[in-house]
């Protein structure tokens, strides 16, 4: 990891990095490496009732601060949830502008087996538009059937316990079975248990560039 200068999350709505990736970016952001994260759609129709249209972008925007991300690189986009198949084309053209101006020598973005209309768009997109990049594939266990995981980042208490604070700061998904500390926690160690270490996040390596 430590090869890489730039690096770009992209997240088919906010709260996909942190959950996949917050370990990792608290990790390679203390090493030095400039994160930028793009999220693609606010989710106003998965809000609970009561809550503002711009709550996810704001929750966001707290969340990384956890992480190391300062806030000129957070670059958010207003497409509908469950809709951006629909948005494809303008997808890929924001993709490309994002090429242009950070150059990323590292993509994170949802895994391949990712079963989500939403993630699959950003990962067949986010290939295409970044294939001269190193890509990774982030996991989301909810969304995912079957997976692969062969490329491991060993975690340290204090990246763990920033992704957890990350994640903390999404009020508005407290009440998704997943948002759990407990959950990350155990996934954490499981992923460490793999690789004979404490903790660890987990991705499929897509393309690996040196």
């Amino acid at each position: 990891m430590k090869v890489t200068k730039r690096a770009l999350v992209l997240a088919p709505h906010p709260d996909d990095g942190e959950f996949s990736t917050g370990g990792t970016i608290k990790k390679i952001t203390s090493e030095g490496v400039q994160v930028w994260y793009a999220a693609f759609s606010p989710c106003v129709k998965s809000l609970p009732e009561g809550f503002d249209d711009n709550t996810l972008f704001v929750e966001l925007r707290n969340a990384v601060k956890h992480l190391g991300i300062p806030d000129d690189n957070v670059i958010t986009y207003d497409y509908p949830v469950r809709e951006l198949a629909a948005h494809r084309q303008e997808i890929l053209e924001n993709m490309i502008e994002l090429r242009k101006e950070i150059d990323p020598e590292m993509i994170f973005l949802p895994n391949s087996f990712d079963i989500h209309q939403d993630h699959k768009v950003i990962h067949e997109e986010g290939v295409r538009a970044f294939k001269n990049s190193s890509l990774v594939g982030y996991e989301l266990p909810w969304n995912n059937f079957e997976s692969k995981s062969n490329l491991y980042v060993e975690l340290s208490q204090s990246h763990l316990d920033a992704k957890l604070a990350a994640i903390a700061e999404y009020k508005s998904q407290q009440f998704r079975n997943y948002q759990s500390k407990e959950f990350f926690e155990s996934l954490a160690r499981v992923r460490g248990t793999q690789i004979n270490k404490e903790y660890a996040e987990a991705f499929e390596m897509i393309r690996w560039i040196y």
